[in-house]
């Protein structure tokens, strides 16, 4: 990873990490999923409002470490008022990307999600960093389950 790009990652993260956006329950929400990292102690519950396919507004609560909370955070603004079909491919997208590098990702649809490339260098942060995304899955599913890192 460039320089440039690490830096990049490290302000993405801190920032993102202190003050997350969407931090909050949604009010009238439809769907929901928990999801819980055991190896970093990482527990959140994602929130949804969907207005039949498309996320009208979506949150997280929890707690967990800065990678976490950070993931979290900018999916939640990434997904907003995207199709589930949409929100779907941008999981796999990131997905791939955390736990196999930019290497074969489309970085450019991935727009402010490529900072989330620095992860990949951590293969013991990959969980932390992916852990809201297992659980937008999930509640996209309508599964209202929990969903674990392990």
């Amino acid at each position: 990873m460039s320089s440039d790009l690490q830096d990049l990652y490290q302000e993405v993260v801190l920032e993102h990490g202190k003050r997350p956006r969407n931090f909050r329950e949604v009010e009238g929400a439809n769907r929901r999923a928990d999801g819980y990292n055991p190896l970093c102690g990482d527990q959140l519950t994602v929130t949804l409002r969907m207005d039949g396919d498309v996320i009208k507004d979506v949150g997280f609560v929890g707690q967990g470490c800065a990678i976490s909370r950070a993931s979290a955070s900018l999916m939640t603004g990434a997904v907003k008022e995207m199709s589930r079909a949409d929100a779907e491919r941008l999981f796999e997208l990131v997905h791939k990307l955390v736990t196999e590098g930019p290497a074969d990702v489309d970085m450019e649809a991935l727009g402010k999600l490529a900072v989330l490339s620095g992860v990949n260098e951590f293969p013991s942060r990959v969980k932390c960093a992916s852990l809201a995304w297992h659980a937008l899955r999930a509640a996209l599913e309508g599964k209202e389950s929990s969903v674990s890192t392990e």
